[in-house]
């Protein structure tokens, strides 16, 4: 993608070329730095195998055709989005020294990695409301959210988010970059990459914070509503082991609202007044907010719903039958 208003120093300025970036988050750790490859490495195969192993069996499960497991599905896929869009750009800094990203795949990048980021926070309410009828209206859950409903909400999350975030890319086509800068995180973001332009940012800064607001600040939002509302109804229910019985359905939807929201609000914290935080924190912070979700979500929805459970355990004794059977007729 040609940019004309990139002028690299030392060039004339009628001079044209590609800019590009270099991706920081990362500092040259010598002989720790295999180590961290390595396991960054096996954190990514671990995303992937859970979300796969979790899309599989709830494609495969006739009884997991149901509303929340549809939303668990679709997590699922905004996970290995989001993991895919982030591990590559990391594992080449760790494994090649590649850190030069140009202008082109820097906006694709971003536009996936924001688009994935804002589908999962669309679904975590979805799967919010999900547990609200569940627990405050179970006597017309069945009627209310239908599988055809809930795939006209999926419909309607990917819809959103696609038309919010497909401006971002295209307004910083029309900014200027004036050198080939060195970005804070190893991949790219909207709000670090407007900082290393020399043209005014007001139209993007603003879409921007639109963008945060409308998309992860109601979703946050409109998430802690519901669960105001499930505990009052939990709170009116006469006995403690029902009380412990409805919270419990909620469990893995609130570790998935912990692992996605913390990061990102202690992201917002720091980059709004954390001046003086080491980057090394900062770093930290943006990474598990990227990295966390993928991991830890297939993980909670793995041990806490008991059909998935069971049918993973299921897998692994076929799996050793079958080692068994094979070394009996060696």
């Amino acid at each position: 993608m040609e940019h004309p208003c990139f002028t690299p120093p030392g060039t004339n300025s009628s001079q044209t070329m590609t800019p590009s970036f270099f991706l920081g988050g990362f500092p040259a750790w010598g002989t720790a730095q295999t180590w961290s490859a390595l396991l960054l490495c096996s954190t990514y195969l671990l995303a992937l195998l859970g979300n796969c192993t979790v899309l599989s069996i709830i494609k495969v499960e006739q009884t997991l055709h149901a509303p929340m497991y549809l939303l668990l599905a679709m997590l699922a896929v905004a996970d290995l989005g989001l993991s895919t869009s982030t591990f590559p750009s990391m594992l080449m800094i760790l494994w090649l020294e590649a850190r030069e990203i140009s202008f082109g795949i820097c906006l694709v990048q971003m536009f996936f990695i924001h688009t994935f980021t804002d589908i999962e926070s669309a679904v975590i309410l979805a799967m919010a409301f999900d547990r609200y009828v569940a627990i405050c209206h179970p006597l017309q859950y069945s009627s209310i959210l239908t599988n055809s409903v809930t795939i006209k909400i999926c419909v309607a999350i990917i819809m959103r988010t696609v038309l919010v975030q497909f401006p971002l890319p295209l307004l910083l086509t029309r900014l200027c970059f004036t050198r080939a800068s060195k970005l804070s995180h190893p991949y790219c973001l909207h709000p670090d990459v407007i900082k290393h332009t020399g043209s005014d940012t007001r139209i993007n800064s603003a879409y921007g914070l639109f963008v945060l607001l409308s998309t992860l600040g109601l979703d946050l939002l409109f998430v802690l509503l519901s669960y105001i509302l499930i505990l009052k109804t939990v709170l009116n229910i006469a006995t403690w082991r029902e009380r412990l019985k409805a919270l419990n359905t909620c469990i893995s939807h609130v570790c998935a609202v912990l692992v996605f929201f913390i990061p990102m609000i202690c992201l917002s914290m720091i980059h709004r007044f954390g001046k003086h935080v080491s980057p090394q924190v900062y770093t930290f912070t943006a990474n598990l907010h990227f990295l966390a979700p993928p991991i830890l979500n297939p993980i909670v929805y793995s041990v806490k719903t008991k059909v998935i459970r069971r049918r993973i355990l299921r897998m692994f004794c076929q799996r050793e039958v079958c080692n068994s059977r094979s070394a009996i007729c060696r």
